[in-house]
């Protein structure tokens, strides 16, 4: 017989209360100890919070599927919150109108390359074409890379997973690499 605790934590498991709660709460306990560590970038808060989050579902055998559909709601604001972020850079037009050549070439050569790398190390590895065309879109925002892989025939959950790896990673990469740039000598000559 289970104790009463498993019977309440059961119903509790399958309220999406719990876990959006709950992932809200790891994200701001992520958070602050991003900025209690000077935003340290091993520390970032997506990261440390998919950890715990991943950590808490194992420890209580909680199955990956109800705590994705707890946090449902989670999934739908990706989308809204990436078109917020057009507000900052309209603020930014004129800029980007006498940029639009350099900025332009800048997002073609990253498009094709961060495409045609996944697609190359998929392959060399022997990957499936379907695991192909859900790592093509991985550099893209969630929302878009989701669309692309579910139209193409690729597996949006994997996707996300390669989206969150490929931002994860550079946002950990970027302050290395512009540290290493700006301690090269005339720099911006």
């Amino acid at each position: 017989m289970s104790p009463p605790s498993t019977y309440l934590f059961g119903d509790l498991s399958a309220s999406p209360i719990l876990w959006i709660t709950f992932t809200l709460l790891v994200y701001l306990g992520a958070l602050k100890l991003y900025r209690h560590f000077n935003s340290h970038p091993l520390l970032l808060p997506v990261l440390t919070g998919v950890v715990v989050v991943v950590g808490v579902l194992l420890l209580t055998g909680t199955p990956f599927e109800h705590y994705a559909s707890g946090t449902d709601f989670l999934i739908f604001l990706i989308g809204p919150s990436t078109v917020a972020l057009a507000v900052p850079l309209y603020s930014q037009i004129r800029r980007l109108k006498r940029l639009w050549l350099p900025i332009t070439v800048a997002l073609l050569v990253g498009s094709i390359t961060a495409i045609a790398s996944a697609l190359g190390i998929g392959w060399l590895f022997g990957a499936s074409v379907e695991t192909l065309v859900s790592l093509a879109p991985k550099s893209a925002t969630m929302p878009i890379s989701m669309e692309v892989s579910r139209v193409t025939g690729g597996l949006p959950s994997f996707t996300i997973v390669a989206v969150g790896i490929t931002g994860i990673g550079g946002a950990i990469m970027t302050g290395w690499l512009l540290r290493l740039q700006l301690a090269r000598p005339g720099r911006f000559k």
